[in-house]
């Protein structure tokens, strides 16, 4: 190639548009139940000209391990603390950057055709409002915070051991929700905030607050792999006035 060509060709490359690369966005790993309140948050924040975001969402543990094999995001929301907790021991997460900003609400839900009056109280029969073959969705117990969360106040009512059996186990609290939805599950145990987007769930009855301890929070930080300057304000925007007014009209409790 002659040297004209080849400056040719150098000046058509630079001249060709390009796609914009990951430090044109900001991709954050938050938990299923942020789904829609951190969309809205992602519009408030664009609108200042910031960075696009990205998400990804699953429950908080498979977003953990995932960030532990690799995974390039920018900031992590988790739906408890022991996941962050997790993060934290395995240095993904700069721990300077840590906040916890939401809390929320577990409730007992039901297809919108059939809720049943029922009032949480310890020894309460769930068995019979399940019927002989129903079974009760929640997100998978061992390792998924809306799961560890339901096992806790299932626990302390004395519903535990009855009710292990008879669940229906998800890989999210938004694969419980469904399951209900579906009507492939009678009851299901989400976050208020999950139930509030369902078109075809109703709230049959609240946990008291009481038997969570600690309660439901949500810890955010900016990864160490991620952590740009970028990422940094928008954790500090997510503290906002703005932005917790956007959660707060998603059910979250952000006092």
């Amino acid at each position: 190639m002659t040297r004209r060509a080849l400056l040719a060709a150098i000046a058509a490359f630079l001249a060709t548009p390009t796609r914009a690369q990951p430090t044109d966005s900001l991709l954050v790993f938050a938990a299923a139940s942020l789904t829609e309140a951190m969309q809205d948050v992602a519009k408030l924040w664009e609108a200042r000209g910031e960075p696009r975001l990205r998400f990804n969402f699953a429950a908080s543990s498979t977003l953990a391990r995932q960030l532990e094999q690799g995974a390039q995001a920018n900031l992590f929301a988790s739906a408890d603390q022991p996941w962050m907790d997790w993060a934290q021991s395995r240095s993904l997460i700069a721990p300077e950057t840590r906040r916890t900003l939401l809390g929320n609400r577990l409730v007992l839900v039901a297809p919108a055709d059939k809720v049943p009056h029922v009032t949480i109280t310890p020894g309460m029969d769930l068995l019979s409002l399940l019927g002989p073959n129903g079974r009760l969705a929640v997100a998978d117990p061992s390792n998924v915070p809306a799961g560890l969360y339901a096992r806790q106040a299932l626990t302390k009512l004395g519903l535990w051991p009855a009710l292990e059996p008879r669940l229906a186990r998800a890989e999210s609290v938004r694969s419980a929700l469904l399951l209900v939805e579906r009507g492939e599950a009678p009851l299901g145990i989400v976050y208020a905030t999950d139930a509030a987007v369902a078109r075809f769930v109703r709230v049959a009855a609240t946990f008291p607050a009481s038997l969570l301890d600690p309660p439901i929070a949500y810890p955010f930080a900016v990864t160490r792999a991620g952590d740009t300057p970028a990422a940094r304000r928008l954790m500090a925007f997510l503290a906002t006035p703005p932005a917790l007014e956007t959660f707060a009209r998603r059910g979250f409790i952000t006092e």
